[in-house]
């Protein structure tokens, strides 16, 4: 049995990955192609588009996460966050830092959309749920067009080019279906040449 904790906390793309595998190989099935419109059913579990097998807990936890993304990200609901993250949750973001605290993950989310207004995730391809844990890709898309503080007191100026990077979050849920802790992955190389500051 992979010890999911420690597996997350040592996180690299290949520990994502060998954590994805784990997933599968031990049984549980993905939740494919979850979008911001209605899930259709094809073939892989319930009409609702989410595996058959789904304990009611990862059913659920899959479920807020959509709406996490689909609507309160990409709508700016800051004040329904907490929907999705406990109180003092812990944030691992892809450059190795992390963040204590729900107000502190708000500000750094509502940061993105300073420069980015038109920021947003419709699209979760893969999802994958197994008792506590969760984890799903997104397609993160928007458009550097307006001012970016360089965190020196300036700004970098709008480039107007726009991003597409594909991510994942990797989610440790808790007894109340609020994330205890969530890890954010993506190609910040990719992502910072897309908007042309690579």
């Amino acid at each position: 049995m992979i010890d999911r904790r420690s597996l997350i906390r040592n996180s690299s793309a290949a520990s994502f990955g060998a954590l994805a595998l784990a997933v599968v190989s031990s049984g549980s099935q993905l939740a494919y192609g979850a979008t911001d419109q209605h899930h259709s059913h094809d073939g892989h579990g319930g009409e609702d588009g989410f595996p058959a097998n789904l304990t009611h807990a990862e059913r659920k936890h899959l479920q807020i996460f959509d709406e996490l993304d689909f609507e309160i990200f990409t709508g700016q609901k800051w004040d329904r966050l907490h929907e999705s993250h406990a109180r003092n949750i812990r944030v691992h973001w892809p450059d190795g830092h992390f963040t204590d605290g729900i107000d502190k993950h708000i500000a750094d989310l509502a940061a993105m959309f300073v420069w980015a207004p038109d920021t947003r995730i419709n699209e979760h391809p893969l999802r994958l749920a197994t008792n506590q844990l969760t984890a799903v890709t997104g397609v993160m898309k928007g458009t550097f067009s307006k001012p970016m503080p360089d965190g020196k007191g300036g700004f970098i100026q709008p480039t107007g080019k726009t991003y597409s990077i594909t991510m994942a979050t990797v989610g440790i849920w808790n007894k109340r279906n609020t994330m205890d802790e969530e890890y954010l992955f993506w190609d910040n190389q990719s992502f910072y040449a897309q908007i042309g500051l690579g």
